[in-house]
């Protein structure tokens, strides 16, 4: 990339994903990044506390946050057995989010089921599958403004 040819003193990416290509490419000009999903999951750093490397910056993924959203939704609505993840597999943060969820789900006595973003129609055909049974949650990653919804099956599932 030319930016790296130019050996500037610092770079500050745009975003994880820009940061990851620049990391590829380069390993000494120091790289900063906004906000990064899955930081050490990406290769941008060792560790949360301690990145190494050249590269550094702000994670926007939380582990934690994503644990007890499940945990509020199983509060909310405790009959909730199953919960519907959308989610884009192509995305480092969708599938460190995705796995967070997986294991917060086993002490809760809850299913997950990936419902992938691969298009309107795919999603439509998973949520409407997942909708089919009873006791289901819905839960987006990556849509800040829509955190858990609850969904429950039409009168003839109960």
């Amino acid at each position: 990339m030319e930016l790296v040819a130019l050996a500037p003193d610092v770079i500050v990416a745009g975003s994880g994903g820009i940061a990851v290509e620049l990391k590829q490419m380069n390993r000494t000009v120091p790289i900063v990044f906004p906000t990064a999903n899955d930081p050490v999951g990406t290769g941008l750093a060792e560790s949360l506390a301690r990145p190494g490397g050249n590269a550094t910056g702000f994670s926007g993924f939380e582990s934690v946050r994503i644990e007890k959203l499940l945990e509020l939704l199983k509060q909310i609505a405790p009959s909730v057995m199953r919960v519907a993840v959308i989610r884009n597999p192509t995305r480092d943060g969708g599938n460190a989010s995705f796995r967070a969820i997986q294991s917060a789900a086993s002490p809760l006595r809850v299913e997950v089921h990936a419902v992938d973003l691969r298009g309107v129609d795919a999603i439509e055909r998973g949520v409407a599958a997942f909708a089919g049974a009873p006791h289901g949650g819905l839960r987006p990653i990556a849509l800040p403004i829509f955190p858990i919804l609850s969904c429950s099956p039409g009168p003839s599932h109960r």
